[in-house]
């Protein structure tokens, strides 16, 4: 390999061909649609990609890998911090919605997503290498050891699909942990119409900061001290409430 993994960016390189052939598929670009690829480093899925998509954005932090990349005309190449990328601008840029792909940084993965989050109405779908763990968080349901803030923030905004494990061997240098491919599907507008992201983050972050204590400890003096009138069952722990009955809350309270 000509270019080394530097670790203050995160950096394991996808080399598997097996593995990079089913993440395609799963993604299966088309023609004529606003891609958006998150760290493609070496450009593993970055080829396969532009045989099926034939343009390409590509936002690579990496100077030496952006210069690199900026050789092939079919791509542009944002030289950029993902978490100060304006995706919102990207998709008023390509008159429609975004696909946005990529093997995330795993050490900034989490800020990626809740940077995301609210261009979820610009965006068509997402496709992304993330740590297992932090894939089965994304996809826990109520209930769950799994289950917490970001099952409740990011379900409440996607449809969030585990689609398969990726070995660390599919990687070099490999990591120290097995990786997962995440689908996520913004949920209709409508869905998500009238609920303040601000709100339900901060009633989210409240009933899990003690999440082995009844809701009456946390979430229910939080809403007392804000004379909500009740309704909100607070003789369960947080991890039992689903994604549903935390929005409607919000709902009630905004």
């Amino acid at each position: 390999m000509s270019h080394p993994a530097r670790k203050r960016f995160g950096q394991h390189f996808l080399t598997d061909r097996g593995v990079i052939d089913d993440i395609v598929a799963a993604i299966d670009p088309r023609p004529g649609q606003a891609l958006i690829e998150i760290g493609p480093g070496l450009g593993a899925m970055t080829g396969p990609l532009l045989e099926r998509c034939e343009r390409l954005v590509v936002i690579e932090l990496d100077r030496d890998l952006a210069a690199r990349l900026r050789r092939n005309a079919a791509l542009e190449v944002l030289e950029a911090d993902v978490l100060k990328v304006d995706f919102a601008a990207l998709a008023a840029q390509h008159g429609q919605p975004l696909r946005v792909v990529g093997n995330l940084p795993y050490n900034i993965s989490t800020p990626i997503l809740f940077h995301l989050l609210p261009v979820a109405g610009r965006v068509l779908d997402q496709h992304f290498m993330l740590q297992k763990e932090v894939v089965e968080r994304m996809a826990a349901a109520p209930g769950s050891k799994d289950y917490g803030r970001l099952s409740v923030m990011l379900q409440w905004r996607y449809h969030v699909e585990h689609l398969f494990d990726v070995p660390a061997e599919a990687f070099d240098p490999p990591p120290r942990v097995v990786s997962a491919i995440v689908r996520m599907l913004p949920w209709p507008a409508e869905r998500c119409a009238a609920v303040d992201a601000g709100l339900l983050e901060e009633i989210v972050r409240v009933a899990f900061s003690q999440r082995r204590k009844l809701l009456r400890h946390t979430l229910g003096r939080w809403l007392e001290a804000r004379g909500h009138a009740g309704g909100f069952e607070v003789q369960r722990r947080a991890e039992e409430v689903p994604v549903a009955e935390y929005v409607a809350l919000a709902r009630s309270l905004g």
